[in-house]
């Protein structure tokens, strides 16, 4: 009887120990997964960064990095529409958090909530209350923020500002003033790209015109577009135009980084990750080779967008996905996305000391600035609204009309139900 036992209790043994094994590879990930970004180009080391990673962790999955070209995402949203209402989803999606996702594909119920990971995987407590709050609604939250931007920077050379005889402008006053003077030294005074840019602009300086609270009451509904304060907004952004260079409709946001770099242009008003691109792309080093200050009239205010990845309905290779959007919220993602692609972590834990001065300082920002939500990358109004918007723009860099152009925008935002 004895040896019986003994000889159960080693076959029962010997099958545990084969079973472990077993139970490893039916949760090895195979087969493909497809992630659709705008990430190419100079922020392309930053997403092929987070891609090994994930490659180190299931390498048995070929991951498909459908990247469309075209800054902050101009032609991959139109693309993603396609597919997503073709029924033909990507694997995950990059999107701007807030109502750009929660405004098109949560209304259209064709994302899953991720409660349960955000609740599995800690980061109900990883993530700023504030930031979830955004990312959610009532029903569910919706993506996986990769990083935090800052939308209201300019940025400049010191050496040739000093070369020039002039001082990076704390109010668009002082901007008015030292424009004509780089002017007559043939320096263009403000560097602007192609229409998307434009809106980037328009937002910072409608945030000086209005302050921060009246930037806040557009997208709750409680201020209207055609009011006189709006207006105002847009006769202070017709006569900063007047110093911005005639080809802008022909560059990119990097050609119009780069004439700040060279000499052409003294100001560029653009998202931190410009400040990736001078150190990743440039080689340039923060603090010395260029420097950078809140957009005139706006210190103390951080106007944020934050990347972020989701899940959408009917997902060809669903666990590949949520393994992808478990590398995107990890410490150990964010802290080698970020440095890379010059924006500062999602999460409260990060490792400062991986980050260089600029985003050190933009971190630093983050946690002590008023925080408002940015309009032209996604966090502020629904795509209705952001795709409206940009006809919008085209009529006034047309007609500079600040009257009109504001009647425009309240029309927009009744047809994109603004604070509704």
């Amino acid at each position: 009887m004895k040896q019986s036992l003994i000889k159960f209790c080693l076959v029962f043994a010997a099958v545990m120990l084969l079973a472990v094994p077993q139970v490893s590879q039916a949760k090895e990930l195979k087969g493909d997964l497809e992630i659709f970004s705008w990430w190419a180009g100079d922020e392309g080391p930053a997403l092929q960064a987070l891609i090994g990673i994930y490659k180190g962790q299931n390498p048995k999955v070929k991951v498909i990095d459908a990247t469309v070209t075209g800054g902050s995402g101009v032609n991959a949203k139109a693309v993603l529409k396609t597919r997503m209402l073709g029924g033909e989803p990507p694997d995950s999606f990059q999107v701007h958090a807030g109502q750009e996702l929660i405004g098109t594909w949560v209304k259209a119920d064709r994302m899953e909530d991720l409660t349960f990971l955000f609740k599995e995987q800690g980061w109900m407590d990883a993530f700023p209350k504030g930031l979830v709050k955004l990312i959610g609604t009532d029903k569910g939250i919706w993506s996986v923020p990769v990083n935090i931007h800052r939308s209201n920077v300019m940025w400049y050379i010191p050496a040739n500002l000093k070369k020039w005889g002039v001082e990076a402008p704390k109010s668009w006053n002082d901007f008015l003033k030292i424009a004509p003077k780089l002017q007559k030294q043939g320096i263009v005074p403000l560097a602007l790209a192609q229409n998307w840019t434009a809106n980037h602009l328009w937002e910072s300086v409608a945030l000086a015109s209005l302050g921060a609270d009246n930037w806040e009451a557009l997208w709750s509904g409680k201020l209207k577009f055609n009011s006189p304060e709006v207006i105002k907004a847009w006769e202070l952004f017709g006569k900063v135009l007047q110093y911005t260079n005639k080809d802008a409709a022909s560059l990119s946001w990097q050609q119009a980084t780069d004439m700040v770099i060279d000499g052409r242009a003294a100001f560029n008003i653009m998202g931190d990750w410009a400040a990736g691109y001078m150190v990743t792309t440039k080689k340039m080093a923060p603090g010395k080779d260029f420097g950078w200050a809140a957009s005139p009239d706006t210190a103390g205010e951080f106007m944020f967008l934050a990347d972020s990845f989701g899940l959408p309905k009917g997902a060809p290779h669903r666990d590949n996905a949520i393994a992808w959007l478990k590398v995107l919220g990890s410490k150990e993602g964010s802290d080698t996305f970020n440095p890379l692609k010059g924006s500062i972590s999602a999460r409260k834990d990060t490792d400062l000391s991986k980050y260089n001065g600029y985003l050190q300082s933009a971190a630093k920002d983050f946690g002590k600035d008023r925080v408002v939500a940015s309009l032209a990358h996604g966090a502020a109004a629904n795509e209705t609204f952001m795709g409206g918007f940009a006809q919008v723009m085209e009529m006034f860099l047309k007609t500079k009309n600040a009257k009109a152009t504001a009647m425009a925008c309240q029309q927009l935002a009744d047809k994109a139900k603004i604070g509704k």
